[in-house]
């Protein structure tokens, strides 16, 4: 079967983020009040064929513990579904 894979990758709890404080920056000197703890992260979309949703899950998981992410300062959520 062919699975979409949907990875939220974001910086963990107390790590610092300078891009989302410059953009927090930002937003107040463009005009905009109240937009508040800003934090970047990026998103990773790709398909992949696997037996079932719980082997495509393990491969997609092995692939940010290994590759994806840097785990040490980075969180990854990860969500699969199949390609209809």
């Amino acid at each position: 079967m062919v699975y979409d894979a949907f990875i939220e990758v974001n910086l963990r709890e107390g790590i610092a983020d300078p891009q989302g404080s410059t953009i927090e920056k930002a937003t107040a000197n463009l005009g905009f009040e109240g937009v508040v703890n800003v934090r970047v992260g990026k998103c990773i979309r790709f398909q992949i064929e696997a037996e079932n949703e719980v082997n495509a899950s393990s491969v997609v998981q092995e692939l940010c513990d290994r590759f994806l992410t840097n785990p040490v300062i980075e969180e990854a959520i990860i969500k699969i579904q199949v390609v209809e």
